[in-house]
């Protein structure tokens, strides 16, 4: 949202009206309150007909520092997000002669006194990021300002990106020489924000457009902090897209309020962040398996998917999840939770004999009621759907015809919705695909009296927490599973998400992961992806390629929109040819196994998501912090902190990518070399460029049928030559978990383990396997 024209002049009809000065500073034992007038008072007169500022600094959190600038503080302002991990008491505000000082930790925020306004966030005694002269900001729009307003609706954002609202705040902060900012939720386009504009709404625009399903208005840098912007609406940020030293950040209103959350690393910005907002939950093992889907407007009934589930079984490609897309229900019903009675007669019946063969199973749903379905006139009798600004039922025909949307800001709609999940959870359901939550309306009324702009994004929230509890009310703490599409700050606590709707292509996938990799550095731990793109189907190339980066991603779903996507359905399984071993089902047996020997270090990946908030697939700019070759990579991620997987984003195999300083293991072949290059290679379809990085101990399974098995039985424990990791704890569906130790010597390591059982050790990948109990010494 721009403002200005150029550095000197506000746009046409803009007031622009900025803290000049810190006029006075007040000390209130854990917080600074500082007036700054919209003029620097230099006589009495000064102080009247003017507008000013009043900018109060305190803390939630150690390392973090929560800035609120206010026009009129008796006016309803945004209420923020829920940071469940505020504390009380954290800072220490003092006067450093007429300077204010707060600190919090390894964070401080100095205000000087007097002018230019000047606010600046410093650690490690050096200066982070600043708010200095023209800054902090009131902008209120003229009748003559460039606003062409939309009719008030479903999108409730103006054709330019401008909310419709008279007043505004904003707020900059510098940008550094070479500071690169990363972030803002799940975005397609360019990994590095710098240069963009950016608007936190959220919105169906699938995969390769500026809009997302998921806005997150938090950010960090290559310099050692994040910021928050504690504001549940449309946030707009000009990423030295305005002002090019800086980043700035408004909303309507007349409230801002963001925080600084120091490092200094990136995995140490993300630790803070996720213990204000919360932490992933915990996902159970069977989760991380191979999920397939009937896909969404093919033709599928019980035949269907047996035929789907035994042919995979047949060709030996183990499966975890069956989900069922939306015509489990009838059409013009969704979301009735009622399953169409023509294509699934006996549903417990059905259930109930996936679950035989080992299988989760998988529902979609979404928020909406359709006025066809019983469900509708029982809602709207209730009071629970959302309402005009006349009383009646809000509805629409995008989708299905007639719904009205469940307010879920009203305690008995989201208790009533709840036991429509419970009931699923009885037939046989474990799982569900909180699909939509983003074509939010703004000009409508909510129970709660909540702002219909502020609700937008906030909607999703409400609406993921409220399955997500009554999943974990019906099955347990660690069992709950979501594969939800659109999220805001704080939704990483219910995971897990998806990326939405892409395209089959190569194009597609890069963009895919691009999303994915920004979310990750939004704070949250677990994503997936439509493997072989949404929409369109892939030619075998795209999927085949696109298989090996779903199986080396957090979670993995074969889903498409007008085609199924069985491997069988690409190529030949004729395993004969010359391309022996390069058939989507052969690449799709080799990745499924792989992924499920390497559960033992995946659930430690996982739990350390839920524990520590950092993303199980991590961009290169989070693992190797300082590493100028890193700042701009987007094709490559780290799984936890020891494999590092570069995607194939072409058919014929070529690929580009990057191996940061120090020695580096192929996973595949044992190859070793040592890092700070780049390298070139060419790769057939059931190979992928897999590195394990120095110093690594990695622990696999012995089981290759399924994810959740008891890694404890039998693990095998390869240590790589290097200092980095001493030990590693490895830990089953049921809890249990051993601690393996590891001492290195010359050519060589010995493996003591924390429980009396057999478990094997060797050294490097093309070591001899030793195995035994208590203590194993392996030998290259």
């Amino acid at each position: 949202m721009k403002f200005t024209d150029g550095f000197w002049h506000a746009r046409p009809g803009v007031d622009a009206l900025y803290a000049q000065e810190a006029y006075d500073i007040d000390a209130r034992g854990d917080h600074l309150v500082v007036t700054a007038p919209t003029r620097v008072i230099e006589r009495r007169g000064d102080t009247l007909n003017r507008p000013l500022l009043t900018v109060s600094l305190s803390s939630p959190l150690d390392g973090v520092v929560r800035v609120r600038v206010e026009h009129h503080i008796g006016t309803e302002a945004d209420p923020g997000f829920e940071l469940v991990g505020a504390e009380d008491g954290i800072a220490t505000a003092v006067l450093d002669g007429e300077d204010g000082v707060l600190t919090a930790g390894s964070l401080t925020a100095r205000v000087k006194k007097g002018a230019p306004w000047s606010l600046s966030f410093e650690a490690d005694g050096k200066t982070l990021t600043s708010s200095g002269h023209k800054s902090l900001g009131m902008m209120t729009l003229g009748s003559d300002a460039p606003v062409t307003a939309e009719p008030a609706g479903i999108t409730g954002v103006t054709t330019t990106g401008l909310a419709e609202a008279e007043r505004y705040i904003h707020a900059q902060l510098s940008l550094g020489v070479g500071e690169l900012v990363y972030g803002l939720g799940e975005r397609f386009g360019p990994f590095i924000k710098n240069g963009q504009v950016v608007d936190i709404w959220n919105a169906d625009g699938g995969t390769s457009s500026e809009q997302a399903y998921k806005n997150v208005p938090f950010y960090l840098t290559n310099r050692g902090y994040g910021v928050l912007v504690n504001h549940r609406g449309h946030v707009s940020f000009e990423v030295g897209s305005e002002a090019v030293e800086r980043v700035q950040f408004s909303a309507a209103g007349e409230a801002l309020e963001f925080l600084v959350i120091h490092g200094p690393t990136p995995e140490r910005i993300l630790e803070r962040y996720t213990a204000l907002t919360g932490r992933p939950a915990k996902v159970p093992a069977w989760s991380y398996g191979l999920w397939l889907s009937t896909s969404f407007t093919t033709d599928y009934d019980e035949d269907t998917v047996n035929r789907f589930v035994d042919g995979m079984a047949e060709r030996d490609i183990p499966l975890s999840v069956f989900h069922f897309d939306c015509f489990w229900m009838r059409e013009f019903n969704w979301t009735d939770f009622e399953w169409d009675s023509r294509t699934f007669p006996d549903p417990e019946g059905m259930l109930s004999r996936l679950h035989d063969k080992k299988l989760h199973i998988s529902a979609w749903i979404n928020p909406y009621i359709a006025q066809r379905s019983s469900l509708f006139a029982e809602a709207a009798d209730a009071g629970y759907l959302v309402k005009n600004r006349d009383g009646s039922v809000w509805q629409w025909d995008m989708w299905q015809g007639g719904m009205g949307l469940v307010d879920f800001t009203n305690p008995d709609a989201s208790a009533w919705f709840q036991d429509k999940i419970r009931t699923l959870v009885g037939q046989g359901v474990d799982a569900i695909k909180t699909d939509f939550g983003e074509r939010i309306p703004t000009d409508v009324v909510w129970f709660n009296g909540s702002a219909p702009e502020g609700m937008h994004n906030w909607y999703t929230q409400l609406y993921n927490r409220a399955v997500f509890d009554a999943l974990t009310d019906a099955k347990g703490e660690g069992e709950a599973v979501l594969f939800a599409r659109s999220a805001t700050t704080g939704g990483q606590q219910m995971p897990v998400h998806w990326g939405g709707d892409n395209s089959s292509s190569f194009e597609s996938m890069a963009e895919t992961l691009r999303g994915g990799l920004s979310l990750a550095m939004s704070g949250f731990g677990y994503w997936s992806h439509d493997i072989g793109g949404f929409e369109g189907k892939p030619d075998p190339a795209v999927f085949k390629r696109w298989v090996v980066f779903g199986l080396l991603s957090s979670h993995t779903r074969l889903h498409g929109s007008t085609s199924y996507r069985v491997p069988w359905a690409f190529d030949s399984e004729d395993s004969s040819s010359d391309e022996a071993g390069q058939s989507a089902v052969e690449v799709t047996r080799k990745f499924v196994k792989l992924k499920l020997s390497l559960m033992p270090y995946l659930t430690a990946v996982g739990l350390e998501a839920h524990e520590r908030g950092l993303p199980f697939m991590r961009p290169m700019q989070l693992a190797f912090p300082g590493d100028p070759a890193i700042d701009h990579l987007d094709r490559q991620y780290m799984i936890g902190d020891s494999l590092l997987v570069a995607p194939v984003f072409s058919a014929s195999g070529e690929v580009t990518y990057y191996l940061p300083a120090g020695r580096w293991t192929n996973w595949f072949t044992g190859q070793e070399v040592v890092g700070g290059i780049w390298r070139t290679e060419t790769h057939a379809f059931d190979s992928v460029p897999l590195w394990v990085r120095e110093g690594s101990v990695i622990v696999t399974g012995s089981v290759d049928d399924r994810p959740d098995y008891d890694v404890l039985e039998s693990p095998l424990v390869t240590v790589f030559a290097g200092d980095r990791v001493s030990s590693v704890t490895a830990t089953s569906p049921d809890g249990s978990s051993a601690e393996f130790t590891v001492e290195r010597r010359d050519g060589g390591a010995t493996v003591s383990s924390s429980i009396d059982r057999p478990f094997r050790v060797r050294f490097g990948v093309t070591g001899a396997i030793a195995e035994g109990t208590g203590s194993v010494t392996a030998t290259a």
